[in-house]
């Protein structure tokens, strides 16, 4: 039987199995200094909050961690994803991020869309996937990438996220999803004229489709849970969570 996320403060970790050289943790919304409608902990500087508001969120969580280098990144639903052996001096533009250094602590932040932490205990892999990067291959590019041999102990952990219930979307994502996976019919059901998206679920059969087959779902949603979560959906104007993964130093 499935296990809960534990809470942890403002921070969430994976309920996935442990792997005793490897942490990870999503941030809520709860703890940092942001003011409405950014309260309280936006990781983000894009969204116009204040910025030493932001920059002051991500001493508090660095402080929290107990750790600094942490590599952020300009999202921009692209399929890349990037090898990093160190804190770039610029920030990369891509939408995952591997490594197989330890202390090198990986981020991707959302606010709706799925975060998908990936790990074998020796290399770790964040990705933001939104509809459109998830359609376009965001994963399938990411596991090309960082995985050598899927069945070597890998895992997977889909954090919070928009649910089906709230994600609406037009005929022409649902016509362009099932032209890519047939079989992916069935994560789309009819709501009048459009149509309710699970793409946690799409998420989890595009791992298992490409040989990570240990997937564990958070079933966490963001758009629900306005307490605990920013959702761009739900309010447009707001923050973002950060979900991060590092391999321990020795």
């Amino acid at each position: 039987m499935m296990t809960s996320p534990t809470i942890d403060l403002a921070l969430i970790q994976p309920n996935w199995p442990s792997v005793t050289s490897v942490q990870a943790c999503t941030t809520t919304r709860q703890g940092g200094v942001s003011l409405p409608p950014y309260d309280a902990l936006n990781l983000a500087y894009h969204v116009q909050d204040n910025p030493q508001a932001v920059s002051q969120n991500r001493q508090l969580l660095a402080q929290r961690l107990k750790l600094t280098d942490i590599v952020w990144l300009d999202q921009q639903h692209t399929t890349d994803c990037l090898y990093v052996d160190c804190v770039p001096q610029q920030i990369p533009v891509t939408d995952a991020v591997w490594t197989d250094q330890p202390g090198l602590v990986l981020a991707v932040m959302t606010a709706d869309c799925l975060p998908i932490l990936l790990t074998n205990g020796k290399r770790i892999c964040a990705i933001h996937a939104g509809w459109r990067g998830l359609l376009d291959g965001i994963i399938e590019n990411s596991l090309k990438q960082c995985v050598t041999r899927p069945g070597d102990g890998w895992q997977a952990w889909i954090g919070p996220a928009i649910s089906a219930e709230f994600f609406e979307v037009g005929d022409e994502v649902r016509q362009a999803f099932v032209q890519k996976h047939p079989t992916f019919d069935q994560f789309f059901q009819p709501h009048g004229d459009k149509w309710l998206a699970d793409l946690a679920a799409m998420a989890e059969q595009i791992l298992r489709l490409h040989g990570i087959q240990n997937v564990t779902q958070s079933n966490l949603c963001s758009y629900a849970d306005s307490d605990r979560f920013y959702s761009y959906r739900r309010d447009q104007t707001t923050g973002r969570m950060a979900s991060l993964i590092w391999i321990n130093t020795p």
